[in-house]
């Protein structure tokens, strides 16, 4: 199993909306990349989910439920999406400020590719993040 994180600013999709959607496509990425990260999701795999922009901070774990298919939202077929479900919401969201300064952390796409919107994390990095977002 592989986990990830991936960004949206909560004035586009939030994860107040993920959840009371229960299942939704991540669709609108055109970056390469981040694209790429899409293909390589596989069914199962673990997502957490993060405000971007003003927030900046986790605010749930999802997970993938379908594998990447071409994005409905684009005619262009280099573009894809995967479908994904909220599995819960953190205790306590877990901010930008707070994993910047985690020594544990150091390394994560979210700190080194702050623009990237879909990235991979190791599973150390995914457990560090749940552990600050428990209570």
């Amino acid at each position: 199993m592989n986990h990830w994180l991936v960004k949206s600013e909560p004035s586009a999709y939030s994860w107040q909306q993920l959840e009371k959607d229960g299942q939704t496509l991540w669709d609108g990425v055109r970056n390469y990349q981040a694209r790429n990260n899409l293909k390589a999701m596989k069914k199962g795999d673990l997502v957490l989910f993060y405000h971007s922009v003003n927030e900046k901070r986790v605010m749930g774990m999802a997970k993938v439920v379908k594998e990447h298919y071409p994005d409905p939202t684009t005619d262009d077929d280099r573009w894809v999406v995967v479908d994904v479900v909220p599995l819960q919401a953190l205790d306590k969201p877990v901010t930008l400020g707070q994993i910047k300064s985690d020594k544990r952390l150091e390394n994560i796409a979210l700190v080194k590719q702050a623009r990237l919107s879909v990235m991979p994390l190791k599973q150390e990095e995914f457990d560090v993040i749940l552990e600050l977002g428990s209570t």
